[in-house]
């Protein structure tokens, strides 16, 4: 992919803001074990979130993750669903993610299953067709672990970082390669017949709300992940 002297000089300030964040996980083959914010919560429906820094919650506390916000909103809206088992980690690519989801547990299938990944090969620079590949890959493992049921998996489209104070000076460039991946994202679930929730118009509030970013200036607060889960939740219930 071709690229501006802008686009290269903000993924080098994007590289700074996370490079102390993702030093100790260069080592792709390192098996990452589900985290799970509090194993005596364990009823209701079981659910596993895949992703990268955004799943994780890069900068915010473990109970304002989404996956949690998720798992707690559901509940109270009358779907009780266990804190999640989370795999991700800040900086993670498809490949990554996908050398590492092999320390889920897949004893007993889990009842949702869900994945947002792809900003790190954005800023990366990694070709939409390896994209597409790895994506569809982990589109496979995620019905797998949803015990063959892709009516249990959903995907979350890739927010734009763009639109936070890390990504200011070349804006309209990562929106635009942003909106690619999200595309081939969106290609591949309608194949699976696999839910997708976009919640990237949603991300770019952040231009005119600074409370929605976190303290980083590169991430989101639990403020921002909370949009994602009431525009995902009204969706996700129709699958079960």
């Amino acid at each position: 992919m071709k690229k501006s002297s802008v686009t290269m000089k903000f993924r080098i300030v994007f590289l700074l803001f996370i490079s102390s964040c993702i030093a100790c996980m260069r080592d792709e083959q390192a098996l990452t074990p589900p985290i799970n914010n509090n194993p005596d919560t364990k009823k209701g429906l079981t659910y596993l979130a895949l992703g990268d820094s955004y799943t994780i919650g890069q900068s915010v506390s473990e109970d304002q993750r989404w996956p949690v916000l998720f798992a707690r909103s559901m509940t109270s809206n009358g779907t009780i669903v266990a804190n999640p088992d989370i795999i991700a980690k800040t900086g993670w690519t498809t490949a990554n993610l996908l050398n590492n989801v092999s320390s889920v547990n897949t004893a007993k299938p889990y009842d949702l299953v869900s994945l947002l990944i792809g900003v790190n090969n954005q800023y990366q620079g990694l070709s939409l067709e390896q994209y597409r590949t790895e994506f569809r890959a982990l589109l496979a493992k995620s019905i797998h672990y949803a015990g063959g049921r892709s009516n249990h998996v959903f995907v979350l489209s890739i927010p734009d970082w763009g639109a936070t104070p890390a990504g200011s000076g070349a804006r309209e460039v990562i929106s635009r390669e942003i909106d690619r991946f999200n595309a081939v994202a969106k290609e591949e679930c309608l194949k699976e017949k696999i839910l997708f929730i976009d919640i990237t118009p949603i991300s770019r509030k952040a231009l005119n709300d600074i409370t929605l970013v976190a303290d980083d200036h590169l991430h989101y607060s639990g403020k921002m992940h909370q949009l994602w889960v009431d525009e995902a939740i009204p969706y996700v219930k129709q699958l079960l």
